[in-house]
């Protein structure tokens, strides 16, 4: 039977397992954050990078005591299989084949201007952002894409993990070529 006391107990632990995950968030993103940066690879082309960097973008004093090892990423050369795994997330919308569906084809996204597949109904948003979808303009989209662009129609999150973003660049660079 509910009483007061229980009701009272349940929504002390659900105020209390949100206060911890808030505290948690935000220590964590005083702990790391991404720096973005470039890089110039062995064939002398400039390519996009980022670095996981301990002590928020300003290093804080606890970065300068002890050595961190640090893990770089270059965009567009991840892992294209394991792309096209995590790509498994987007197949709900979007193919890869020429065609449209709920969301435009990607197949050839990688330096194809912005809202510019024929027949797509692209949100305004998106059409006034115009631009090109470079492996950084890809990153930033996959990281929030209502972040990156509001007001445009996807409802995809996105996806938090470098590591992912990364592969399915890479993924969506091989259908490009």
């Amino acid at each position: 039977m509910l009483n007061s006391t229980t009701i009272t107990k349940a929504a002390g632990g659900v105020l209390g397992a949100f206060l911890f995950f808030l505290v948690a968030n935000g220590a964590s993103g005083k702990l790391f954050s991404l720096v973005s940066g470039t890089h110039v690879a062995a064939d002398g082309t400039e390519v996009a990078m980022m670095t996981a960097a301990p002590g928020g973008a300003g290093g804080g004093d606890a970065a300068a005591a002890a050595p961190v090892e640090e893990v770089q990423i270059v965009l567009g050369e991840g892992d294209a299989e394991k792309g096209a795994k995590v790509f498994g997330k987007c197949k709900a919308c979007h193919k890869v084949d020429g065609t449209n569906a709920t969301g435009p084809h990607l197949d050839g996204v990688v330096g194809r201007p912005v809202a510019s597949v024929e027949g797509f109904g692209y949100s305004d948003a998106l059409k006034a952002h115009g631009g090109e979808w470079t492996l950084e303009a890809l990153n930033d989209w996959l990281s929030g894409p209502k972040d990156y662009i509001p007001g445009n129609k996807m409802s995809f999150a996105g996806l938090p993990k470098a590591e992912d973003r990364n592969n399915v660049i890479t993924y969506l660079k091989s259908l490009s070529n």
